[in-house]
């Protein structure tokens, strides 16, 4: 069950950065870059949002739904942060220490995307849609 809860985790997490994506290039028909990329990750953290909470987290649907999206963007703060941090790690010691400077921050900034997709999915199943006490 965990393996198929972190894949449709993963396909949801997918699904949200497409709509992340695509609706970027639809709002910058009609704003600017800066504000079409805030209002397309919003609607993508909705949608994420709504997807974890429908097909991942479904036992979770009769809690209170506010709660859930208030833990959510907190677990996606933390997650931002993650992913700064690992970044930098990589890019300015890891990577030049190992003698790779070639594509380093491409390279750093994928290590730094990747990390926080364990532990988002650790902060979603036991932060934001976690089973109340019985």
């Amino acid at each position: 069950m965990t393996n198929h809860r972190f894949l449709r985790f993963l396909i949801a997490g997918g699904l949200a950065a497409l709509v992340n994506f695509g609706s970027r290039i639809a709002f910058s028909q009609f704003m600017a870059y800066v504000p079409a990329i805030v209002c397309a990750y919003l609607l993508g953290m909705i949608t994420a949002f709504l997807l974890n909470r429908a097909f991942v987290f479904s036992e979770a649907a009769q809690a209170d739904p506010r709660r859930q999206f208030v833990w959510f963007a907190l677990v996606n703060v933390a997650a931002v942060l993650q992913t700064i941090v690992i970044s930098l790690l990589f890019a300015r010691l890891l990577l030049p220490a190992a003698g790779i400077t070639d594509q380093a921050e491409t390279i750093a900034h994928a290590a730094g995307v990747l990390f926080p997709v364990f532990t988002s999915y650790l902060g979603h199943k036991h932060l934001t849609f976690r089973q109340p006490a019985t």
